[in-house]
């Protein structure tokens, strides 16, 4: 048993720095920033009625690329896929539902404008960006994602991951934008109908949520079959794990938001009152 063991450490114990820290993600994630900070600053005066980025919209997006590194780069990614399913949970958190917003905040609404200009993407933008269209497209598949036999397939085949995974992050772009949509004319959202759309986003998740918290045996065989990283957490402790973080990180960033949405819907009730008492 303690050779098993010492094998296991050992074989974890190989893993090159180009495997845990990608270097090929490293070079994504600057070269987005050189990108981003070239249009959004002397570079846009090549764009009508384009102006350069704000602070607070330059902070916002380099946070988003370091929870994009943290998420794809870093040892998360490479321990989330190989060995612990809380880690891969931790990873689908962090592109799911911290990345989105925090990126539709940090784009100037100028270059969605010019992106979004092309008749084609204006139409998938509209489609898949209808309130009830997008929660059900992204928590269906992201449920659908963790059935176990559809989990392990996508897990054994890494196009197949890729592939998946992108059009997870399309439909959870798609899922936050009624609620962050940063172009004026197409917030499709005010008011108590974003606190009630949040709502249901929480309440579709939940399923694929409690299917792997209150499971009563392992469900994944690609980490019933992966070693062990900590001899105390066993795969039916790191599955729950998993589910508890999915849903603590859910719950954490929608009560965020639904703070931030019922604070400003107050905040001007309240100017919509005063303006109404003045005028009478």
């Amino acid at each position: 048993m303690g050779n098993e063991h010492q094998g296991m450490s050992s074989s974890m114990g190989t893993a090159s720095f180009s495997e845990l820290w990608s270097p090929n993600m490293m070079l994504l994630t600057l070269l987005m920033v050189v990108v981003y900070f070239l249009i959004t600053g002397p570079l846009h005066k090549r764009f009508a009625n384009a102006t350069p980025a704000s602070s607070k919209q330059r902070y916002l997006f380099v946070f988003a690329l370091i929870l994009f590194y943290a998420a794809q780069g870093s040892p998360i990614s490479y321990y989330g896929h190989h060995y612990l399913f809380s880690l891969h949970m931790l990873q689908q958190s962090l592109l799911y539902f911290a990345l989105p917003p925090i990126v539709l905040l940090a784009i100037p609404e100028w270059i969605l404008e010019e992106i979004f200009k092309l008749k084609l993407l204006k139409s998938i933008l509209r489609i898949s960006t209808n309130p009830l269209v997008a929660a059900l497209m992204f928590n269906t598949l992201f449920s659908f994602y963790h059935v176990p036999f559809i989990f392990d397939a996508i897990a054994d085949n890494a196009q197949w991951m890729l592939v998946y995974h992108l059009v997870l992050v399309f439909t959870a772009f798609a899922m936050w934008w009624p609620i962050v949509s940063p172009l004026s004319d197409k917030q499709q959202l005010s008011g108590l109908k974003k606190l009630g759309y949040i709502f249901a986003n929480g309440v579709l998740i939940t399923p694929a949520c409690a299917l792997i918290i209150f499971a009563g045996d392992p469900l994944y065989d690609t980490y019933i079959q992966a070693p062990r990283l900590f001899p105390s957490l066993d795969t039916f402790s790191d599955q729950r794990l998993g589910g508890i973080i999915m849903n603590l990180m859910q719950e954490l960033v929608y009560g965020f938001v639904l703070a931030y949405v019922f604070y400003h819907w107050y905040r001007q009730e309240k100017q919509e009152d005063l303006s109404m008492d003045q005028k009478t």
